[in-house]
């Protein structure tokens, strides 16, 4: 509801998603943010939780098998966050 009200008045904002890297899918995260700094701020908070959950020495880390994180910027393009 918020994404389309924010599209109506031409507002740009980033959200996250998330890859989960064993099953191959994407996964909704929470969160529209109005400036890329606040984005990438909340990503570096998932990436830290994510340590928590999928800890580097079982998941392998980024280079594993542990879940990624990626802003969505304005124009649908991803950036993966690392």
């Amino acid at each position: 509801m918020c994404e389309k009200v924010l599209r109506r008045l031409g507002v740009k904002f980033w959200r996250m998603r998330g890859w989960d890297t064993l099953a191959g899918e994407w996964y909704a995260l929470p969160g529209i943010f109005l400036s890329e700094g606040a984005a990438r701020r909340a990503a570096r908070r998932r990436l830290k939780q994510l340590e928590k959950l999928q800890p580097s020495r079982v998941s392998g880390g980024q280079d594993g098998v542990q879940d990624q994180v990626f802003l969505v910027c304005p124009d649908g393009m991803l950036q993966r966050i690392r």
